[in-house]
This record gives C-alpha cells, structure tokens and sequence, in this order.
C-alpha cells in the first residue's frame, strides 16, 4: 500500500504518488505489508520473493513481467470502458430467433443481480446454509413443470443449445430405439443445429435434418422439435410426436418459454422432453449470454437427465429443507463413461427468471404473454390488409412475423430503412423479412413498424385479438401455487427476497475456503458495467457495425488473456469450465483429423483429474487411459511413460491440471509436456488452478497446447450460486484455426467449417467486462501480487493447522500452492468425527466449509485466496483448531459427551433448537452456538438442522411443497 511518504520526491510531491492509479490492487488484496510479514514469519520466511523461490519450481518460472499496461484507477478503468460502451448501438431490437427484449423488474435487479448476497453465493453442497437460493431454484423449477405439463425440471443448464444437445445425449441413453440417427426439425434454430452437430459427430451419430414427413417414416433414436418454429409458426406436434413414439423414439421439444404461457404445453403434445432458454422471463439479450436454459421430462428419466435438480427432504428436527438431490453428479460417477460432463448450471439466472414468474404471477405472464400476441397479430393483420407486393408466410403464429416482401430490392430497402430509425429486423434469405415482438413493444414500435413496410403509420387497434386456434391454446392453469400468488408488490417482493437472501452463507459474510473453486473477491467496479444498456441489451445476431464497441472490449479482454497466458490465439465462446474443456479437446481432436491422423483418440488423464476431464474426453469420443499418481500427488513419470510407449501410434493428449488436483507444483511439468509431444499427443492443460500461475509462470511456455481459463474463478465474475461462468480456451498457433465458429455470426480468424460449442458466438458475453475490468485494474504487477498473496494465504493456513491435521500433499520445500487438502481420516479413526461432521459444525462457527472429500475422500481442500484478510484466516484457523479440541472431547468423553451426542454430530444448530424450551444434550446452548466470542458479534443462524440425504433420495420430491410444509 503506497503512504504519503512514498509520494515525495527532491522536488516536492509527486502526482504519480498522489493519483495512486494502483489504488485497487491493495483494494484487493486482503492483506496488507505488515500482515504479509507477519504471515511469512511464521512460515519462517523474511520476504515474498524467497518465500516464492522456495514454492514455485525454478523451472516454470517465467522471470520477466507480464507483458500488460500498469494498473488502472477505478475511475479510469470505467472510463476506458465506457468509450467502448459508446461505440455500441442499441437499436430496438426484432430479430428474435431465440433472443427478445424484455425488462427486468426493478426490484429483481436490485435485490438479487445487484446484490452481493445472492451473486457472491457458491453451489448449494452445503445445504443448511444455501435454503434461500435452493427455494428460489425449486420455484424455477416449478415454472418449468407447470409450463411443460413435464413431471420433473432441473436447475438449469447452460444455454438452449447446448441444453438440446444434452438432450440429445440423454435420449440415447434411454431410448429404446438403438438407431445411431438422431432426427433434427428443419424448424429449429440454426445455434441448436450448429450445437447439435458438434455434440453428435465424436458421439458417433448421425444428425438428420428433415420435415415431419422424415421423422415419421425414419428410424432414429431421438427427436427434436422447435415450437415456435425459427420462422414464427405454430404447429400442434402432437400429430408428429405420436408417430415417432410409436417407433420407440425418444421425442424432445425446444419451446419458447413465454409462449407457453399460452400454447398448448409439450407435454399434451407427447414430449419426453421439454426445453428451451429462459431468457424472456426477465433475463437481458446481454450480447448471447448468459442465459438459464431450462431443461424439463418425465419422472421416470429423473436419473438419466442432465444437471442438477433441487429436491425436498426434511432436516434433523423434521422440519421441511430443500438440497440437491442426485447431487453426485455423473461425471464423477461415471467419469470416462459419461455422456455429459456438466460441472455447473446457471443458477443466478435461473434465480432471476423464477423471481420473474414469482413477481408477476399467472395474471401478469399471461398479460405480457397476449399482449407480445395481440401485437405481432395486429401488425400481421395490417401488412395482409397492405395489398399485394406483402405476403404473411404464416397465419398461426406467436410473436413473429415472416413476411416476404416479393423481392430482394424491397426486403433490403426496408431492412435499410428500419436500421436507419433504430430497428433491427431479420432477414430470412433474400426476399424475407422476420419481425419478433417482445416484452418492450408498444403503440410507437406498431405505428412505425408498420410505416416501414406499407410506407402508412398504422395506429394500434382499440381492441387486442387472440389469433391462435383454440386447438394450440393451453386450457390448464399455470403457477398456481401461493408463491406465485403472494408477492406482486415491491413491498412483499422486496422482503420476500429479503428473506431468502438472509437463509444463505455468502461471501459477504464470511469466507469461503472452497478448495478448486477461488471464491475471491468480486469487486463492485468489475460488476456495475454488467447492467449498463450497451452491454445488457444487445442482440447477438445485430449487425456487426452497431457493436464494435462489444468486440473491441473482447478483442481487448482476449489480448489480456494471452499476455498472461502465452498463448497465441483466445476463444470465447465456451461458457462454463467444461465447455471449455470440451472446446479444447474439440480443437485437438480437428487438428489431429487435419493430419489425417483421426486414429489418434487415446487421452491420458492423472488419477487425481476433476471426474469432468475423463467425462469431456468420452463426449470426444477418445478412449480414456489413466496414469497413476505418486505418494505426493503428482503423476507417476514412470507409469507416464509406460503408458506413452503403449500408446504411443494411437496417442491424442494429455489431459492435466496444474498446480496439480492436490494442490501441489510438479516440478516435471516441462518433462510431462515434452513427452506427449515426442510421441504425437497434444497437452491440455485444465486452468482450474489458474490462481497459483497468473504473473509467476505461463502455461503455453512451459508446454500446453490448449488450457481453458475459468473467468469465474481467477478473473472475478462472481460464482452466483452455481453459475453463471467462463471457461475461454488458450492456444497455440497450430490449434488456433480449429476453435469453434458460429453458423449465425462467424467468428473472427475462425475456420469456416468448424461448427459452435455453445448458443452464441461470444457465450456470456455480458459478462465479460468484468473480466477486463479486474485485469485492467490490477495491472501485471498486480496480477502477480495477487498470485504471491494467493501463494502465500494457502501456505500460511497449512502452516497453522499441520500440528492439528495434516497436510495430505506438500510440494517443494514442504510448500503448498495457492490450496492445501487436510486430512480428516486421522481423526475420524481416532474419534470417530467425520469430515462430514467438520463440515456441518463450521456453519455454527458462521463458516462455510472447505471442499469434501475431493479430490481425496475424508479430506478438506482449503483455498483462501488473496482477497481474504489475515485477520479472516485467523479466524477461520481458530474455528477448525477448536472443532478439533471438541472432536477430542469426544473421544475422551469429557462433560458427558458421546459419539451420539455432542456439538459436532448434532451441528449445525438452528435458532429454534437453541431457544427450545428443552434442551437435552450433555453440552450448553452457548457451546452450541458460539463455540468463539467472536460469534457474539456476527452469528449467522443457519435456517434448517443438518438434512437427511437419505429421506430425501427416498422420497424424490422437485417442485414446490404446500405452504404449510414451511410452517
């Protein structure tokens, strides 16, 4: 931190000292000089750099600076962005093709995207401290079933794309067709086919595209269907569902969520399947992302359907409590037999739709939903009342309009002309124009739309007409549960999300130590510019002249990227970790098919991998080989090159994460690489570990060919309960021309031929300013600092804690990297208290616990980050060395206490079980619930006991309970 002193100089003052453009870097850092000094004395270091000398290997080491401009002030930083924000147009948008205006109700975006407890938020694994947001995903999940017809809903998937895709996957797996053919509506968006067909092709099967005359009379084991079709039209599918049905197909329907407000629901049509994005519940365009797709079936599928589902159990005391139920997700189950590999969701929009639903209720969905219809059928009424050059393609449609104008000089004159006032339409081949209305539309929209086409301002008509044939109109009622009847106020709105935002432990509360998962600070300036409109409300199909500024913050954002990195070249297209981790295999996989070499489909993957990297590789259709791991974690050399000698013809990579999965710098790492390349394979390098390279080494230099970035760890954009996330792929020059394309809107410097990995060109584009904004910040000198911190935070705990757990992994010198596993076995078999039992018992001390038992069972992961305070990891530090006297108590017995019955076994404890008239336990209510004096100051009452998983996989139950189960 620079003092007022530093400032001087022989002359005077300086103005370099007093701007302080670095300001933000102490900002976010936790600690200060003089508690690093502190910290590296009692590690037994008298300084950073030897302390780094002594924990990052010499030979990773990059020595030189980061090639990055000095840090930035705040002030300047969003100055900066704000140019590139001015160089965006924001036309009023009616370009539909899965992507509308809509607005998002104050009060929602406020309280939960604006709000750091509901953003900072991790996964929901800790149950007991995560029942807000667990509510807010079950009444997403209940709009889903309700709109569907569908028995069960998950909790989101990434995006509409890549949530056909999974169906895809899934209706494989179920299905009782053993077709190797999938059938594809010619009606469905082309970002789903582009998906699909990438998904397909390393899976083995074939994709057919085709009318409903081809689904009828083919053989296949699955098929999807687009209601509203691309085009606007409505078809009842139930006619085409029952017919693929009877030959043992598995039938899927991509639906536009608001449409089914009002349409007839997938489930009365046949579907097994229902899905689609969300992003009309409230959700902005945000430039492609992100967006929670929502993803719905029948009960009997519930254990082959993808992601994750929010189910309801009861806690210790009987009392209602929501959890992820089949929380264990497949890729780590089925690992290199997976079909998906899944790691996150897209929580905090999912959040932000179902309160969309919950503010507006049944009524208020209904209303926008006829009114976005009436509109879109008053203007096709007037372009049929217009005469002859105009033709209406479509009588039965819900929003959109496809009129094709007879010939190409017409359809471009107007297309010009709208551009020219500020509305973006769509051009559907050379004579067409397609016109979506949405939430936003009003009077004026109408009035000057219809100028457009028919040169005559049409005034909107007194009275709104349903056109829909009743025989497509849903007749059931929709969310009628009290939840969405209770809180169309602001005032019972606002306190209503109040309520369940206090249920939550986030991190701004307290840290959160999630080993893997680099829960750090997610500044206020790197967020403000997610919600500015230039950034928020932008088409991802508008012309590419109305957003330079969008792709010169990403072209910005990507330069970043490869200065810290190494690399040459940046995707950004991938929108979570394992997207990214598909993306880089893909570009590996194409680039060894360029060679001719498509034999080359062996992938190595460490033992200690994250179960997504053997689950990515079957999805690329490689065969997965495992290296065995040494006593300290790292990747057995001579199992290494035994497997590569075997392989060796048939080698296509190496999949590894570094730091290693143990928290642990492996000195061979350059060895590692050199190896694969000798015998053909490339090296991906998982980027989970970023946190402990960013400044101090270059994954490119040291050998990676290709590493996916998670921006939602190491570069700030925030966890948000389980998603939304990054995962951006580096590569070097000779993977760089097989990243993923887009069939809508190409990608810079892409190949033509390669086909996407996810909805939109950019992903979740939006969100990438606050990427670029941490970077430009921070600065590389910041950047490193921030690494050193993270370094030397991680070693500082283990140092504290090894007299009381032991460190399972150490690297060089007894160092950690920026994590540490401790190990619980010990104690458990000495006391019989579990890691699980630690877990629950840090909620009581207002902690959320480390990562469980992974990479290693009966292990804790602990990763501070840099953003923590000393004072925090003291805090934390006493919390488990207490928890450890008390599991030691147990065992001696001391003041009664039995495995049975003691404060950790029974943790955590609620409010209610502390005020309880009786109170049984041989350990006083004020051991119970603060175990510290620190507590006094700052309890956080975690909102249910500890729930029963087994009660709850028992009774699968994933909609929302009466009103009286939360009494």
């Amino acid at each position: 931190m620079t003092s007022l002193n530093s400032t001087h100089t022989s002359n005077g003052l300086s103005f370099d000292g007093l701007f302080d453009e670095a300001r933000f870097v102490a900002r976010h850092l936790g600690s200060g000089a003089n508690d690093q000094a502190e910290m590296l004395k009692a590690i037994g270091y008298e300084d950073i750099d030897s302390f780094i000398a002594d924990t990052v290997p010499e030979a990773v080491r990059m020595n030189r600076k980061l090639d990055l401009p000095p840090a930035m002030s705040e002030h300047n930083a969003l100055a900066k962005l704000r140019a590139m924000a001015d160089k965006i147009t924001v036309n009023k948008s009616y370009i539909g093709q899965g992507y509308s205006p809509v607005r998002m109700p104050a009060v929602i975006q406020r309280n939960v995207l604006e709000n750091p407890g509901w953003y900072t938020a991790y996964t929901p694994y800790q149950a007991e401290i995560s029942q807000g947001r667990l509510e807010a995903l079950l009444n997403f999940q209940q709009v889903c079933i309700d709109l569907t017809g569908l028995e069960m809903a998950g909790a989101s998937l990434l995006d509409e794309a890549t949530a056909a895709a999974e169906g895809m996957a899934m209706a494989k797996r179920v299905s009782k067709n053993k077709s190797n053919q999938f059938f594809v509506d010619e009606r469905i968006y082309p970002q789903t086919l582009d998906v699909i067909k990438t998904r397909a092709k390393y899976f083995g099967w074939e994709v057919v595209v085709g009318d409903f005359e081809t689904a009828k009379s083919g053989d296949f084991f699955g098929a999807i269907f687009q209601y509203v079709g691309r085009e606007g039209d409505v078809v009842d599918l139930t006619e085409v569902i029952t017919a693929v049905k009877a030959n043992k197909t598995y039938a899927l329907v991509v639906s536009d969520i608001m449409s089914l407000v009002l349409l007839k629901s997938p489930a009365d049509m046949g579907a097994d399947v229902a899905l689609g994005s969300t992003q009309r519940f409230g959700i902005p365009m945000g430039f492609g992302g992100p967006h929670a797709a929502y993803f719905a079936f029948t009960d009997k599928a519930k254990r082959s359907a993808p992601g994750r589902i929010i189910g309801v159990s009861k806690d210790a005391q009987g009392n209602t409590a929501l959890r992820m139920a089949l929380q264990t997700r497949e890729q780590h189950i089925r690992r290199e037999k997976a079909n998906s590999n899944i790691c996150t969701s897209q929580v905090l929009l999912a959040n932000l739709a179902g309160m969309y639903a919950v503010y507006h209720g049944p009524e208020g969905l209904k209303r926008i939903a006829t009114r976005i219809h009436a509109l879109a059928t008053a203007f096709s009424d007037a372009i049929k009342a217009a005469g002859a050059d105009l033709k209406v393609v479509h009588d039965q449609i819900f929003d959109t309009i496809l009129i094709d104008c007879g010939s190409e000089k017409l359809a471009t004159q107007i297309f010009e002309n709208a551009d020219n006032v500020g509305y973006n339409l769509w051009r559907e081949g050379d004579t067409k124009l397609a016109v979506s209305f949405s939430e936003t539309s009003d009077q004026t929209d109408f009035e000057i739309l219809t100028q457009l086409f028919t040169n005559k301002a049409h005034p909107l008509p007194t009275n709104a007409k349903v056109s829909l044939d009743t025989s497509v109109l849903r007749t059931d009622d929709i969310l009628s549960h009290p939840v969405f009847n209770s809180h169309h106020t602001e005032h019972e709105m606002l306190r209503y999300l109040k309520k369940l935002e206090d249920k939550d432990l986030a991190m701004n509360r307290s840290m959160i130590s999630l080993g893997s998962c680099t829960m750090k600070l997610n500044a206020t300036s790197e967020m403000l510019p997610i919600t500015w409109n230039e950034f928020a409300n932008v088409h991802p199909f508008a012309p590419r002249d109305q957003v330079t500024g969008y792709l010169d913050m990403i072209a910005s954002l990507q330069e970043q990227l490869k200065a810290i990195t190494g690399f040459d070249d940046i995707s950004m297209q991938p929108n979570s970790g394992a997207s990214g981790e598909y993306a880089g295999l893909l570009a590996i996989r194409r680039y060894h098919e360029s060679l001719g070499e498509t034999n080359r489909n062996v992938c190595l993957i460490p033992k200690s991998a994250h179960g997504t990297n053997p689950a990515t590789a079957n999805m690329m259709g490689m065969k997965v080989v495992v290296v065995a791991t040494d006593d300290n974690g790292n990747v057995d050399i001579n199992d290494l090159k035994a497997k590569c000698e075997e392989h060796s013809d048939n080698l296509g990579a190496l999949m590894i994460t570094y730091p290693s999965t143990h928290g642990v710098f492996e000195p061979g790492i350059r060895d590692i690489c050199t190896l694969i390349h000798e015998h053909g394979g490339q090296v991906y390098m998982d980027g989970a570990n970023m946190n402990a390279q960013v400044g101090l080494m270059q994954p490119a230099e040291v050998g990676a060919d290709v590493l996916h970035m998670n921006l939602h760890k190491t570069f700030c954009i925030p966890h948000g309960g389980g998603g939304p996330g990054m995962g951006p792929i580096g590569m070097k020059s000779h993977l760089a021309p097989f990243k993923a394309n887009h069939s809508v809107t190409p990608v810079f410097n892409a190949t033509q031929q390669t086909t996407a990995v996810s909805a939109a060109p950019y992903g979740s584009a939006s969100i990438l300013p606050i990427s670029w904004m941490y970077i430009t910040m921070m600065g590389g000198d910041g950047l490193l600092a921030a690494t050193k911190s993270a370094l030397l935070n991680a070693n500082y705990v283990a140092s504290q804690l090894q007299d009381d757990y032991p460190i399972l992994y150490t690297g060089n010198n007894g160092r950690v990297a920026h994590e540490c596993i401790i190990d619980i076995r010990p104690l458990k078999e000495e006391t019989g208290i579990t890691e699980a039992d630690i877990a629950k018992r840090l909620m009581d001390y207002g902690f959320h616990a480390p990562t469980m038992s992974f990479p290693v069972a009966g292990t804790l992961m602990i990763e501070p980050t840099e953003s923590e305070a000393k004072h925090e990891l003291d805090r934390f530090i006493d919390a488990l060395k207490t928890i450890k006297q008390e599991a030691l108590k147990v065992k001696a017995g001391t003041d009664g206490w039995t495995l049975e019955d003691n404060p950790l076994v029974n943790a955590p404890h609620t409010a209610f079980v502390i005020t309880a008239d009786e109170w049984s336990h041989p350990y006083s209510r004020d051991t119970a619930a603060f175990p510290l004096d620190y507590i006094r100051q700052h309890k956080f009452w975690p909102s249910v006991g500890r729930i029963d998983d087994v009660y709850g996989d028992k009774n699968l139950m994933c909609s929302c309970p009466s009103i009286e189960n939360y009494m």
